[in-house]
Order: structure tokens, then sequence, then C-alpha cells
């Protein structure tokens, strides 16, 4: 059983979300005989080590053969089995895109698709193996419930609401090892219901992934400049908790803040449903710019990219000049 102990939560972090993955993973089995994983050659990074450990009979590596993987686990899950598919974010919904649209979406099996080292977080191996548009990819697709942890507690969180959840599922982990800490101990999780960590009146922060941790950050430095910020981690990217979106328009400008594709992801999400609002404040879509990424570490990236806090505190500042 999963405790949320101090002690567990900060083991958690320095693991980073995909070790957290595995230890949540390990837990299902005791209640859940019918779960089983799958990895495309990538054990280690996938966190299932563990899991390997204690239910030899239950872990299936697939080899470099990601496409392959998610038809087998449409299979298992046609036979009634839980599968979790495992492997790099960009190539389960790049690579796997005819399969998850026909196996996921169509069919709806319950196939959990778990997005490893998803955005920034694996720039040292380039643009191949960045993803930055599944959000977008995964949304387009009918039938599939995004998840999008803040943290490696939440992923804990999100790990265990999949492997309940009937359909299928994408699950989006971001972050590296030493993740920082958004939730210091357990809280109520549910798919589909976001959860307002801070309250505020003049700009609400929607956030996803690890920028939620930024936006916590970002609102500390607003406050110390007289502004007052409401942040939301918005961990379940489809459904959308469109409630929580209408609730932040009593504001004078709405901020989504995405380790994403400033094209399909949490920013054009929320604009979609702002877009049925007749009172609406104006939208800063904070993310990834347009374009292929260069190789680096993940401070590196987050730097070049207008990610860090600093830089997302400054760019609030200078549109909130504009509207307020």
């Amino acid at each position: 059983m999963i405790e949320y102990t101090p002690k567990n939560i900060k083991t958690w972090a320095r693991l980073g979300s995909c070790g957290a993955f595995g230890i949540a993973a390990t837990e299902i089995p005791e209640e859940d005989d019918n779960v089983v994983m799958l990895t495309s050659d990538l054990l280690y990074y996938s966190g299932l080590e563990r899991f390997k450990n204690k239910y030899p009979d239950r872990l299936y590596n697939m080899g470099i053969a990601e496409q392959n993987m998610v038809g087998v686990a449409a299979g298992m899950a046609k036979e009634g089995l839980n599968p979790f598919a495992t492997t790099y974010a960009t190539f389960a919904t790049t690579r796997c895109c005819d399969q998850v649209r026909v196996n996921m979406g169509y069919m709806k099996l319950g196939i959990k698709l778990v997005g490893l080292t998803s955005g920034l977080s694996v720039g040292i191996l380039g643009a191949t193996h960045m993803s930055i548009e599944d959000m977008a990819i995964m949304r387009s697709i009918p039938n599939i419930t995004i998840l999008s942890p803040a943290d490696c507690t939440e992923t804990i969180k999100a790990t265990i609401a999949a492997a309940k959840h009937k359909g299928p599922v994408y699950l989006r982990l971001t972050g590296v090892m030493g993740n920082p800490v958004v939730y210091k101990q357990d809280y109520d999780y549910q798919i589909g219901k976001a959860i307002t960590l801070k309250e505020g009146t003049d700009i609400s922060i929607i956030a996803t992934g690890t920028m939620v941790y930024y936006a916590l950050e970002a609102s500390k430095e607003l406050e110390n400049k007289g502004i007052s910020c409401k942040v939301v981690d918005m961990h379940t990217i489809k459904p959308l908790d469109k409630k929580s979106i209408k609730d932040a328009c009593d504001g004078k400008l709405i901020v989504t803040l995405e380790e994403h594709s400033i094209i399909g992801g949490l920013g054009s999400a929320v604009a979609e449903v702002l877009a049925g609002c007749k009172k609406r404040p104006p939208q800063l879509i904070i993310g990834i710019a347009d374009e292929y990424k260069h190789a680096g570490s993940y401070e590196y990236l987050l730097q070049k990219y207008g990610l860090t806090t600093t830089q997302i505190v400054n760019k609030i500042n200078n549109k909130y000049s504009e509207v307020r």
C-alpha cells in the first residue's frame, strides 16, 4: 500500500516521474490481478525494474518495436487484461499514432499508454526524442483520457487512477530526477477535476505537468509586485475541467503554462473553452515555440525556451501591464 509520508515523497522526487511510475506500478497488482506491463526495451527508464523483480511473469519487453507493443497491448486488453505500454512519449504518440488511433480511440480498448520523458526532459538526445506535440496529437483522438501529473506525488496518484479507469489513457510524464515537489502530503485526486493550489483575484495561472511548480513560484514573485494570482493544477487535459476555467474568468488575465508546444496543448484547450464564454479576459499562452528543439540539458532548454521562473514572471508582468 502506498503511504504518502514526507520520506516517501522525498524519495519519489529524487527518482523522478519515471521512477515514481515504477513504484506505483509495482503496487497495483495487489488490487488488480489483470495488470501487465509492456516496455519497448526501456526497462530502466520506465522504472519497471522493481515490477520485473516482483512480478516477472507480468512484464513483457517488446523490444524497439513500439507499434507492435501497442498492438500486443490491444490484444491483451481484448482478453480482459489491464495493460500498461511504456516508451518515450514521442514514440508513443507519433510512431504509434495509427495503432493508438484505431486500438485506443476507435476500439476504446483500455490500454494505458505511458509517455516517458515528455517535454524537454530528454533534451540531451535531441529533437528526435523530445516530445512537445504529444498532447496535441492525443487530444485530437476521441475517447482517450489524458493525464499530466505535476510532480512525482501526483504521478503516483495518476498511475493508480489510470489503472482503475476502464477506458484508454495516455499518461504524460515530464521532469527529471530531483523533480520539485508540489504535493507534500496525501490529497484527493480525481480524473477530470482540476485542483486549485492557490487563490487569487487578478490573474489565473492554469498549468500542467512540471510547470505547475513554476506557476507557484512565479505567483510568489508576482504577489511581491502586488499582483494577486490564482494557481490551478490542470492535471487532466482530457476530459478538461471546464468549470475551473470558467471560474477563472473573473480575473483580468488567464495564463496557461505548459512544457509543450504552444500549438494544440493546454493553451489551445483552454482557449477552446474561453471561446464559448460571454465574459472572458485575455489569455496568455506560455509554452514551447513552434520549432524543432536544440539538444541540451533540461535546465539549459528551460532557459532557452523561456520557461524559468524569472522568464515566466516577466512574460506575465508584461502582458498584465497591457490589460490591467
